[in-house]
């Protein structure tokens, strides 16, 4: 007697949305952290924002670490 098997596989994908997703988090994290010297809070607090530069402050270091020159 021969028995028969049936072997299922499952072919998973990543949907497209989650990498165009994933893709717009990864530049507006790199925006913030890399290039933003007030831009984002001068929605809100107009010119101000851009001598305060709180995001800046915040991502200093992190700037450093990553390569980004901010002075």
């Amino acid at each position: 007697m021969s028995e028969t098997r049936q072997i299922n596989v499952s072919k998973t994908s990543v949907p497209k949305l989650a990498i165009v997703a994933l893709a717009i988090i990864f530049v507006a994290g790199l925006f913030v952290v890399g290039f933003d010297q007030g831009h984002i809070f001068s929605l809100v607090y107009g010119e101000q924002a851009f001598t305060d530069s709180y995001i800046h402050e915040l991502t200093h270091d992190m700037r450093h670490a990553a390569g980004f020159p901010c002075h």
